[in-house]
C-alpha cells in the first residue's frame, strides 16, 4: 500500500513540474481570470415589440384637390372648352402615430396630416376611429390628434436612460400602408441639426429604415421604451441609405404637453439668429466654447439688454454654451418672462448682462 501511493505521489509531482515549466514558458495558456463572461446573445425582441407596438396606430388622411378641367384633356378643343372649368379629386395620405395617454391622444408628425381634410386611425386591435387636430407645433413638425376611444395602452414615452450612439433600436409603423411593420438598428448620432427639416432640431439619427407611413411612428427601445417619434429619412435618390431621423422623446413629451395645456407651445425667445462659431477662442489663456450672434431684432429682449452682431455668447445661467443649436433650444426650452443670465464676450472681453425672454412669434407661413 506504501509503494503504491508513493508510486502515485511521484507521478503527482512530476506533473505538477511539468505544468509549472509550460506555464512558465507560455502563459497564455492560462485562462483569462480578469475577462468578463461573454454577453449573452439576445435573439429576439419580441417583448419590447409586443410591449410598445400596441400604442401605435396607422393614420389615413384624405384631401380634396381641385384642378382646372382642361389638364384631363390633351386634345386641343376639348381643353379650350372646358379652360374655365374644375374638376375635384381626392388624395390620400398616410403615416404613423403613438398613443400617449388612454383617453385618445395621439402623438404624430405635422406633416403627417397638415392640410388634409381627414384623418382616419386604425389602431393594433383591428378598431377605426376619425381624429380631431388638438393641436400642432411647426418649429418641431408636432401635432396631437384626439380620438374618442377610451381604455387605450398609452406609450411609455419617458425612457429609463438616454440613448446613446450605438444602443439598438426599432421602428415601428404603417411603412407603405403595411400597418405595425417593425425594423431595426442602431442609434448612429444624437443631436442632428441643420437639416432643415425642422426650426428647431435635435434629431436621433439611425439606420433602422423609417419608409413612406413610418413618419409618427415610434422609436424603441430594447426594453419597449419610446426614445423618439420617427421623422423622416435620406432616401435613396440623393445617395443615401441607413440614415432616417427621430424627434427625441422629451422634446416629443414636452410639446405635447405645452399644446394639450395651452392649445400651443409657450416657448422663450430672445430675438437673436445664431451661428457656431469658425474657428475656437481663447481668453486668458483658457479656451472659450459658444455662439454667435449674426442678427438682433431690434424690437427684441436681447437688443434691449445690449447684445449687438458679433458678440459670443459664452454661458447662459452657468451652463457653458457648445453650439449655436444648442443655445437655440436651450432658449425655446426656457418659458417666456424667465430672465436669462448670460457671459458674453465682445471685443476680446467678457461681461455679464441678463434678457428676460418674451413668448416665441408664430413662424412665418412659407
Amino acid at each position: 500500500m506504501i509503494k503504491t501511493l508513493n508510486f502515485i505521489a511521484r507521478f503527482a509531482v512530476l506533473g505538477l513540474a511539468v505544468a509549472f515549466i509550460a506555464v512558465f514558458f507560455r502563459p497564455d495558456l492560462l485562462p483569462a481570470l480578469d475577462q468578463p463572461p461573454p454577453a449573452k446573445a439576445v435573439d429576439s425582441y419580441a417583448d419590447a415589440v409586443n410591449l410598445a407596438a400596441p400604442s401605435v396606430v396607422s393614420i389615413y388622411t384624405r384631401t380634396l384637390i381641385s384642378q382646372p378641367m382642361s389638364s384631363a384633356f390633351s386634345d386641343p378643343l376639348f381643353r379650350r372648352l372646358t379652360q374655365d372649368r374644375t374638376i375635384t379629386r381626392p388624395s390620400r395620405g398616410l403615416g404613423s402615430g403613438v398613443i400617449v395617454s388612454s383617453d385618445g391622444l395621439i402623438l404624430t408628425t405635422l406633416h403627417v396630416i397638415e392640410g388634409v381634410d381627414n384623418i382616419v386611425v386604425a389602431l393594433w386591435d383591428g378598431r377605426v376611429a376619425e381624429a380631431s387636430v388638438v393641436g400642432a407645433d411647426p418649429a418641431t413638425d408636432l401635432a396631437v390628434l384626439q380620438i374618442a376611444l377610451n381604455d387605450l395602452p398609452a406609450a411609455r414615452l419617458k425612457p429609463s436612460r438616454a440613448p446613446r450612439t450605438g444602443d439598438v433600436v426599432l421602428a415601428i409603423g404603417n411603412a407603405f400602408g403595411l400597418s405595425h411593420t417593425v425594423t431595426m438598428g442602431i442609434i448612429s448620432a444624437t443631436g442632428r441639426g441643420q437639416l432643415n427639416l425642422a426650426s428647431l432640431e435635435d434629431f436621433i439619427q439611425t439606420d433602422a429604415a423609417i419608409n413612406a407611413g413610418n413618419s409618427g411612428g415610434a422609436l424603441i427601445n430594447p426594453r419597449g421604451e419610446v426614445v423618439g417619434i420617427n421623422s423622416a429619412s435620406l432616401g435613396q435618390t440623393v445617395g443615401a441609405q441607413g440614415i432616417s431621423f427621430a424627434i427625441p422623446a422629451p422634446l416629443a413629451r414636452q410639446t405635447m404637453e405645452q399644446i394639450v395645456e395651452y392649445g400651443q407651445v409657450r416657448r422663450g425667445w430672445m430675438g437673436i439668429d445664431l451661428m457656431d462659431l469658425p474657428f475656437a477662442l481663447e481668453h486668458d489663456g483658457q479656451r472659450i466654447t459658444g455662439a454667435r450672434i449674426s442678427r438682433v431684432d431690434p424690437a427684441g429682449p436681447a437688443w434691449r439688454a445690449g447684445l449687438r452682431s458679433g458678440d459670443v455668447i459664452t454661458q447662459t445661467d452657468d451652463q457653458s454654451v457648445g453650439s449655436a443649436r444648442e443655445l437655440m433650444l436651450r432658449i425655446a426650452q426656457t418659458p417666456p418672462g424667465d430672465r436669462m443670465e448670460l457671459v458674453v464676450m465682445r471685443g476680446g472681453q467678457l461681461y455679464t448682462t441678463a434678457v428676460s425672454l418674451l413668448q416665441q412669434p408664430p413662424l412665418p407661413d412659407t
